[in-house]
């Protein structure tokens, strides 16, 4: 049996560790001013390494959720108890999102009503009651609904103003019903890449999730199901450029070819990890994801806390007065690696702060739960 009952996948969490690193990296620059192009989302159409990074967590929200629900089950829980759950938990990862989002200056005239936290609150929701009501055949069903659903608004659903099919920025129906219902609440004044349509396909991606995790927890051998991962991978990267040519790869509309593509890249990723891991058992280099990926939310969030407070706390350089995180950037990390390089290595200082943090939550057994 791949992973037997009661048994943790390690492998997923040094993935999940993988990549709430990569969030807090490309996250953190010291000057959004200097960035490695690799380190930027695509400026609209195709992809970069960085657009694989969200969908890569999402995917990993589906695979850990087929182990928690049948550690739920083992330990005796009802079907209501499990809904209960699910929805109390999407809730709490929805108001996390939404306070975030106001911090520091609760201005709720202002407030950002989407953004990370909320899309992985109402993925979780919406996916965690799917799999709750549904066998593997429904699963699939609901996987293909979401996708092709979604292409055909997209495509076929005319938005006033710019008709049917235009897909860009302003002109796509997401877009447009979320300035319908959340105008002057977005991340842009026109769109948000975390929109409330765009969730739709968001949510196949986790359940695309929730069959890896499925396949992983089946009779088969470990090496056959790291071999299945990978041409699995293959295929959802092939399918995903293919459709890609008729609905393009685009991290902010979250097309159905990128759910596919990213599927396929969190599945190549992934049997590596469980190759190196949980079958060659070579886990040394893993040791420090591993520790993040036990606690990811709640590194996540801190994180990002830790920066607001520090672009709010103004301190004296060269003369005029910069937020605390300017000065780290431009006082410690300029003027030995100048502006771009520099920048990098800050988002790397950054990381690394937050790795030694998760390291001793690990080590002390401290898990931070929602």
């Amino acid at each position: 049996m791949s992973v037997k009952p009661g048994e943790r996948l390690v492998s997923l969490d040094a993935f999940r560790g993988l990549t709430i690193a990569g969030m807090i990296l490309v996250n953190n620059p010291g000057s959004w001013a200097y960035v490695y192009p690799p380190m930027r989302h695509a400026s609209w159409h195709g992809w970069t390494p960085t657009d694989l990074v969200f969908p890569f967590f999402l995917f990993i929200v589906g695979v850990a959720m087929t182990f928690s629900l049948a550690a739920r089950r083992r330990q005796g829980a009802q079907p209501r108890d499990l809904r209960r759950k699910v929805v109390s938990r999407g809730l709490i990862i929805i108001a996390i999102g939404l306070g975030l989002n106001a911090f520091p200056s609760f201005d709720l005239s202002a407030l950002r009503i989407f953004g990370v936290l909320q899309r992985i609150g109402l993925v979780y929701l919406a996916a965690g009651l799917i799999v709750l009501r549904t066998d593997s055949r429904g699963r699939v069903l609901w996987i293909a609904a979401l996708l092709l659903g979604y292409w055909a608004l997209m495509e076929l659903v005319p938005v006033p103003g710019y008709g049917a099919g235009d897909l860009g920025p302003e002109g796509n129906l997401a877009a447009f019903l979320d300035r319908l219902l959340a105008e002057g609440h977005l991340w842009r004044a026109a769109w948000d890449p975390e929109g409330l349509l765009s969730t739709l396909p968001a949510v196949a991606t986790c359940l695309l999730g929730v069959l890896t995790g499925q396949l992983i927890r089946s009779d088969r051998d470990r090496q056959e199901t790291a071999n299945l991962l990978f041409v699995l991978g293959w295929a959802g990267i092939l399918a995903g450029q293919v459709w890609g040519v008729f609905f393009p790869i685009n991290k902010a509309l979250w097309t159905s070819s990128y759910v596919l593509f990213t599927a396929g890249a969190a599945l190549e990723i992934l049997a590596l990890c469980y190759w190196l891991v949980d079958i060659r058992d070579l886990r040394a280099w893993s040791r420090p994801f591993v520790a993040m990926g036990r606690n990811p939310l709640a590194i996540f969030v801190l994180s990002i806390l830790v920066v607001k407070v520090m672009l709010r706390l103004d301190v004296p350089l060269d003369g005029a007065s910069v937020s605390l995180y300017a000065w780290v950037y431009r006082a410690l990390f300029v003027p030995l690696f100048g502006a771009m390089n520099g920048s990098l290595a800050f988002a790397a200082a950054y990381l690394l702060v937050w790795l030694v943090v998760a390291k001793i939550l690990y080590r002390r057994d401290v898990i931070i739960r929602v």
